[in-house]
């Protein structure tokens, strides 16, 4: 019971702290719109990346809308969630030999793409993990905790794809505010004679 409490309040206090950006989300300025896919139906990271974006002042397009009702005329960039993947590892077993403690794991395969298809963020993986106690007499409440543990990592998967997409763009930006641009007005190069006569 003590256990399950506190992953409770722990649950409740990550909800409040947010785990969403600071800042507004940094996106390229031909990319008004964003859509979430995924390829596993109804999924709540869809749900909370839609969220997420949002809060960060992205205008997000679901299943269902169109660019002319976001009020956007160019097209939408997407966020494509090519797969999730859940498991569990056992990582001590009691005397017995049963397993009494795992590692709770979620894999998310992401790509982040332009509306014309180029890529911004490569297709990459992100692994999160959180470890817990399962008492093989106690399969009620380890179910309990197991869950409060997902919705956790789900909320932190999103954050952490986010906070990627606002680095690479960011990284982007910066590279193009720095890159040299030539003078304007500036004379070409005069041609140079070479050893024949002949100009190169």
């Amino acid at each position: 019971m003590t256990r399950y409490l506190t992953a409770l309040i722990l649950a409740a206090s990550l909800t409040g702290c947010g785990f969403h950006l600071r800042n507004k989300l940094a996106l390229p300025a031909d990319m008004p719109a964003v859509q979430v896919d995924s390829a596993v139906r109804y999924s709540e990271l869809v749900k909370l990346l839609n969220r997420g974006l949002r809060a960060s002042g992205a205008t997000v397009l679901e299943e269902g809308d169109t660019l002319a009702a976001a009020g956007k005329r160019s097209g939408a960039a997407r966020l494509q969630i090519r797969s999730e993947r859940w498991g569990d590892l056992p990582i001590a077993i009691d005397a017995q030999g049963r397993a009494q403690e795992y590692s709770l794991r979620y894999a998310v395969v992401f790509m982040f793409t332009r509306p014309d298809g180029t890529v911004i963020v490569p297709e990459q993986a992100v692994e999160l993990s959180r470890d817990y106690v399962s008492p093989p007499q106690d399969a009620t409440g380890t179910t309990t905790e197991r869950e409060i543990l997902a919705d956790e990592l789900r909320r932190e998967m999103s954050a952490s794809i986010l906070r990627r997409i606002d680095s690479v763009v960011r990284a982007d930006l910066e590279k193009a505010l720095h890159a040299p641009v030539p003078a304007e007005g500036a004379a070409a190069p005069e041609p140079k004679p070479d050893a024949a006569g002949g100009v190169r």
